[in-house]
């Protein structure tokens, strides 16, 4: 019979969640309060891991900017991290579910969720596309901590 208790949560683990404006300018913040938020917290993340990441928050916060603006003035992010994971998402009033496009090589944009899923995927984790309850939607994505080998 284990008397230990349940298991406490790591000192770097929780959910933070911060507000953007959906302008231009949010783009590089939001990635330099996840960055800052990864150091502050102590979080065991590789560097593969947290330039994917990154990236991701780029590529998410910058589609947000492009595409929800209209209907949505202020975008969410939210950074979640667990014993083994870490899982960013951002999130629109914006109804709209975007897809992943094949991008023509001459375009210069159009390929962000493309990106998203294919560091997802070389990284060993998962992303998704999900409405809200008030309409809008939330763009994930979960890597592991450690980069998988492939």
């Amino acid at each position: 019979m284990d008397e230990t208790g349940p298991a406490q949560p790591l000192p770097y683990e929780g959910v933070w969640r911060f507000t953007a404006p959906a302008v231009d300018a949010s783009v590089p913040q939001a990635r330099h309060a996840v960055r800052d938020l990864l150091v502050r917290q102590g979080v065991p993340v590789s560097d593969d891991v947290t330039e994917g990441l990154l990236l991701i928050v780029s590529e998410l916060v910058t589609n947000a900017v492009r595409h929800a603006a209209v209907l949505s003035p202020v975008l969410a992010v939210e950074v979640a991290v667990g014993p083994e994971w870490v899982r960013v998402s951002v999130e629109d009033s914006h109804p709209y579910r975007p897809t992943a496009l094949e991008a023509d090589h001459g375009q210069t944009g159009g390929r962000g969720l493309l990106l998203v899923r294919e560091i997802t995927r070389e990284a060993g984790g998962a992303c998704d596309i999900a409405h809200t309850a008030s309409g809008g939607k939330v763009v994930w994505a979960a890597l592991p901590l450690k980069h998988a080998m492939r």
